[in-house]
């Protein structure tokens, strides 16, 4: 092999990893593998993907290098043949209200342009037909398609008067200086509950009129209903502060906008047709069903256009996301589907010699839709591309080139290169990731037969076709289905919510906390911490708090300083004070066992396990984070830097000791190498043991073993989905089931 025919890397300590020197084989599929913080992230993303950024970067002027994201020089003596690379992570979209699947995508600027040309009657320029301009948005809503409204039945207590507070409003409570505008009126019996009130009353009390459209009858009156739409939707901020103003908020709901009914066009817009249809009508069709009706539009002037969005749409299809539409918000999508859509961007690319960087393309994805993805990753390499794919599937890391194993597991006890080879010769390499590639796991032999079930009757959100189940109780159910079938529809927005007062959901979602937050904070054992840290050196608790007294006074607490420059970018730096710790020195000058306050918040859970072993409350905890798969995960580690599994084992471990509940768990396995996976069905086990119910949805073949019951949802995705296909129990649907969830369930028992 050339010298220029591979990256090469010496003496690389970035994060836990243990000066490494590996040479990267260009041109070929690489996959890296290893336990979650073995070190792999580190290698592909802050070193090889960090570094390739940042010297493109350097080509550019210095006005583009300012609007650029700024990148890290990483910690490595030398990293050389480097190409251009291209990251396709797990990051969401993101994106307001106004951005979908088609303005992502530019689908919608093509189907503008399409409709543009050859769409009757004529309308105009393709302007006309974006939401997101005033020539053809619906100016009822703004191009929204919904508009906001204020839910009077949220703030009124209708059994409630005027005295007793009927107005769940803080500027209202009795006795504020708005409720006596209103009580010393003389216009209403403050003793009179809401219920009992006449229409003219209600109208007079929300309106400040006795009849809509009619005039004001008091001064000092406006309408409970007026008020808040000055101050929430008027933005009237001159009587409200902004704390006020997003208390307030919590009043608000949005609904379909009556004048475009959801389609956030005008109506010249909607009116123009393409082979019979508007351009709402076919933004709302799925993929699948949008690809048959492009094929079908035969006009000369508009041929590129057709074949340019019929090639990017057999792309959306290939990649496992026939059921998407363009008007999909992108904000609703997964973190798997964001990284499929990000990767159709690239898959009609004709450049060659680049370095494609995936991060666990299989999230999310059905075994089905796992071989579409290994095709897809395959092509690229036989482009002329080198593919570099972090990942724990074992269909993925099957069809590698080459296999770079690290670890020996996570934190300061990883970061080593323990294997470079073929797949094949990774299963007899005697590692933990060869050996839980070579394990078989077999179906349970005696599940639970449920007794209790929580009934489903006739559910129709989404794509569900009048679904009704039985959910079970007391067992560890796993539902399952092609992506875009209607499990998370049926379990996460019907079950969840009919019975709320029962169901604790455990997802991936980010957890609701400042970013001062951390799984200490988080699992709530800082506060027995710092107790520790101040009964040891007899000084106040606060003092161990960079919320608080402990913070550095120079940055108060935050480790950086901002400067705020005008017509630019703010700079940020690491506060010198502190040197980005957060802490006094004072604060840092006090210790326990030998250790300050930010020494301890940088012990990983298993170090702290023996540092706490005389503190049951925080060894309880500590443990239930390496009983959950986080036995790497710092103790003061932000929240906001956490990938989705990581945030969901983290609010598992926050209910391992609890009991009579209802889990629901959306993809628990997500991020796990394959010798954790074991351990987290242990977990779940254990969790019903002690009289919970565990829903757990999945794709993995070998959780689908190990459950009591299944409840499969297909057949297939989209309109395509929506019914419940098969319920039993893994063997029954080894033996009966003729699903696509059964075929690689089968598949897979017969490797066992």
């Amino acid at each position: 092999m050339k010298q220029q025919d591979k990256i090469v890397i010496h003496g690389l300590t970035q994060n836990n990893l243990k000066n490494v020197s590996l040479d990267i084989p260009k041109g070929k599929l690489v996959v890296f593998t290893g336990v979650s913080g073995s070190g792999k992230s580190s290698i592909v993303f802050d070193t090889i993907a960090a570094e390739s950024q940042r010297q493109m970067k350097e080509t550019y002027p210095a006005f583009v290098r300012g609007k650029l994201p700024k990148y890290e020089k990483p910690r490595v003596d030398k990293i050389e043949n480097l190409s251009a690379s291209v990251i396709v992570d797990q990051s969401r979209l993101g994106g307001n209200a106004r951005s979908t699947v088609g303005t992502i995508t530019d689908l919608y600027a093509q189907m503008r342009l399409l409709f543009s040309r050859i769409g009757t009657p004529y309308v105009g320029t393709s302007s006309y037909f974006s939401f997101n301009n005033p020539n053809g948005m619906c100016l009822e809503c703004s191009g929204l398609g919904k508009i906001t409204q204020i839910d009077v039945e949220s703030f009124i207590e209708p059994e409630k008067s005027w005295n007793e507070g009927l107005m769940d409003i803080t500027m209202f409570r009795p006795g504020s200086w708005y409720w006596k505008q209103y009580a010393q009126s003389g216009l209403f019996d403050l003793d009179k509950a809401w219920s009992d009130y006449s229409v003219q009353e209600k109208n007079l009390l929300l309106y400040g009129v006795y009849e809509k459209g009619g005039e004001q009858v008091h001064p000092k009156v406006e309408g409970i209903y007026h008020y808040l739409t000055r101050t929430l939707l008027n933005k009237d901020r001159s009587d409200s502060s902004e704390t006020i103003q997003k208390r307030l908020e919590k009043l608000l709901k949005q609904e379909e906008c009556p004048c475009c009914h959801g389609k956030r066009l005008n109506q010249a817009a909607l009116a123009c047709k393409v082979h019979g249809y508007s351009i709402a009508e076919l933004c709302d069709m799925e993929f699948s069903e949008l690809y048959m009706v492009m094929k079908e539009i035969e006009a000369p002037a508009v041929s590129t256009i057709v074949e340019s969005m019929t090639a990017t749409l057999e792309r959306m299809i290939d990649i496992g996301l026939p059921y998407l539409n363009l008007n999909r918000e992108t904000t609703s999508l997964s973190g798997g589907e964001a990284q499929r859509l990000k990767l159709v961007r690239y898959m009609g690319s004709s450049l060659t010699g680049m370095t494609y960087i995936f991060d666990e393309p299989s999230t999310g994805m059905h075994p089905r839709d796992v071989h579409r993805m290994s095709r897809l990753l395959t092509s690229l390499r036989d482009k002329g591309n080198t593919v570099l794919v972090v990942e724990h599937d074992k269909d993925i890391i099957s069809i590698a080139d080459e296999v770079i194993d690290v670890g020996p597991l996570a934190g300061k006890n990883g970061g080593q290169i323990l294997f470079q080879g073929s797949y094949e010769q990774l299963l007899v390499s005697g590692t933990l990731t060869g050996n839980a590639m070579r394990e078989k796991i077999t179906v349970k032999e005696a599940p639970r037969k449920p007794v209790k079930f929580l009934p489903v009757r006739e559910a129709k959100l989404h794509n569900l076709k009048n679904v009704s189940v039985d959910i079970p109780l007391n067992v560890l159910t796993v539902v399952t289905g092609v992506a875009g079938s209607g499990k998370s529809s049926l379990i996460r927005e019907v079950f969840a919510k009919q019975y709320e007062d029962e169901v604790v959901l455990v997802d991936q979602s980010p957890i609701s906390a400042r970013e001062r937050s951390t799984p200490a904070t988080f699992l709530g054992f800082f506060d027995e911490i710092r107790k520790l840290m101040a009964a040891e050196n007899k000084v106040d608790a606060a003092l161990f708090s960079f919320n608080s007294k402990g913070a550095c006074p120079i940055c108060k607490g935050k480790g950086i300083i901002v400067t705020e420059l005008a017509f630019m970018d703010p700079i940020v730096t690491e506060c010198e004070a502190c040197e980005g710790v957060r802490y006094s020195k004072e604060a840092l000058s006090y210790h326990y066992q030998g250790k300050n306050i930010v020494e301890i918040l940088r012990m990983s859970a298993e170090e702290a396990l023996v540092f706490f072993e005389e503190n049951k409350k925080i060894r309880k905890y500590v443990k239930a984070m390496i009983e959950v798969g986080l036995p790497y995960l710092s103790l003061g580690q932000p929240l906001s830097t956490l990938s989705g599994g990581e945030r969901q084992r983290i609010k598992l471990a926050k209910h391992l000791d609890k009991k009579g509940n209802v889990y629901v768990l959306d993809e628990p396995t997500t991020g796990l190498h394959a010798s954790d996976i074991k351990k987290v069905m242990r977990l779940l086990e254990e969790l019903v043991k002690r009289g919970n119910t565990v829903i757990v949805i999945e794709h993995n073949t070998d959780v689908m073993k190990l459950a009591d019951y299944l409840i499969d949802v297909g057949p297939d995705g989209g309109n395509a989905g929506g019914e419940v296909v098969f319920t039993g129990t893994p063997q029954d649907m080894i033996e009966q089931a003729e699903t696509i969830t059964a075929r690689y369930l089968i598949l897979t028992s017969s490797r066992s």
